[in-house]
């Protein structure tokens, strides 16, 4: 999981999902993270600097590898090695959209390099909590089988 900028409630429902469903949980970040005691669930805490954290996940995830975040290259990288990608308001990344998601990506960057206001995402939801958790469920359910 990208770690960097999860917000805390999400990080909160992948610890339980972890224990419940008896699955590692690997979290990355640049700076250090304080995780439950768990032997399923640890935290990798990588040197600071511009996708650093995005760069170790691309490098250690595998083929079936569930990856959770926001940063839309990241996903689109790993979703080339063979992952499913889940951002944070349970949005499943897919082959099939994320070029559409990365080109909507560089056109707002190119309007806030422009000097266009566009604002950021709106603050996390309890629906967007839920459609994480249930999204998340899901994915977890099918894995097992």
């Amino acid at each position: 999981m990208d770690a960097d900028a999860c917000p805390g409630p999400i990080k909160e429902i992948l610890y339980r999902a972890a224990r419940r469903a008896k699955v590692p949980l690997t979290l990355v970040a640049n700076h250090a993270l304080r995780t439950p005691p768990s032997p399923l669930i640890r935290s990798v805490q990588v040197a600071g600097g511009f996708d650093v954290a995005d760069d170790y996940i691309a490098e250690h995830v595998g083929t079936g590898d569930l990856v959770i975040t926001a940063d839309i290259p990241l996903a689109a990288a790993v979703i080339g090695n063979g992952c499913r990608v889940l951002d944070p308001r349970g949005e499943l990344y897919t082959s099939d959209n994320i070029g559409e998601r990365h080109q909507l990506r560089n056109f707002m960057q190119e309007l806030r390099s422009s000097g266009v206001a566009t604002g950021g995402p709106p603050p996390l939801s309890p629906r967007d909590r839920q459609s994480f958790a249930n999204s998340l469920d899901r994915l977890l359910t099918e894995a097992a089988r």
